[in-house]
């Protein structure tokens, strides 16, 4: 495995009550899992932005959450974010999102998969994403399927997103390494050290495959 790039702050040495049901709720909950909540513990005003931003954007708000957990993941697919991409929301695969309907993301305009909905969203998070021109089909698109405040729910959360990811792929950072034994969260086939990194040396593991925005795949 790669060097890790900067530390976990050990949740023995966390005095802060709240940061440390949070992390609990990180072990049991996942989406994050605890390591990055570790990483950002170094400075508790980053932990809590975060974890605020997340509970009222990704798993709060106003716009669908199985539709804001599909564009969480084609980020990690794109940006080759492996923490990221290997983690699930529970409350997705709860309202009924399987395994199968992350399969498709990268070429999801080709895809059966997803209805007028989901692509528009996704069109948006691709967008966002490889930096491609926001047209006037786009916004069509998305004023024709969402309300303006979801439009600028979903946007910001991408945003945020986006950035985390691009950030945590330079750390190095892995699952099951802070307070592990739980698999809450985890990607079918990553739910235990063990199966993650047999998942990671198969030939057909996600990362290793190359990402482009499906604007790019159609042209092909």
């Amino acid at each position: 495995m790669a060097k890790q790039r900067i530390s976990y702050v050990d949740p023995a040495t966390i005095t802060d009550p709240a940061m440390l049901a949070e992390l609990e709720r990180c072990r049991n909950e996942g989406t994050p899992r605890p390591e990055s909540q570790a990483v950002r513990a170094h400075v508790p005003a980053t932990f809590w932005a975060f974890a605020n931003t997340w509970q009222t954007c990704f798993r709060e708000g106003v716009m669908d959450h199985s539709i804001k957990e599909l564009c969480r993941v084609y980020v990690s697919r794109s940006v080759k974010c492996e923490y990221c991409g290997n983690q699930r929301s529970v409350k997705s695969r709860n309202a009924g999102i399987v395994e199968d309907d992350y399969r498709d993301l990268i070429e999801f305009e080709k895809s059966t998969r997803y209805d007028a909905r989901q692509k528009a969203a996704l069109a948006y998070t691709e967008a966002i994403t490889w930096d491609l021109e926001a047209d006037d089909a786009l916004w069509e698109r998305l004023h024709a399927q969402f309300s303006e405040p979801e439009i600028v729910e979903l946007g910001f959360f991408v945003a945020v997103t986006m950035g985390q990811q691009r950030w945590l792929r330079t750390l190095n950072i892995e699952h099951h390494q802070i307070m592990p034994g739980t698999d809450a969260s985890m990607a079918p086939g990553f739910e235990t050290a063990e199966e993650l990194a047999r998942s990671k040396q198969s030939a057909d593991y996600w990362a290793k495959k190359k990402a482009a925005p499906a604007a790019a795949s159609a042209a092909e």
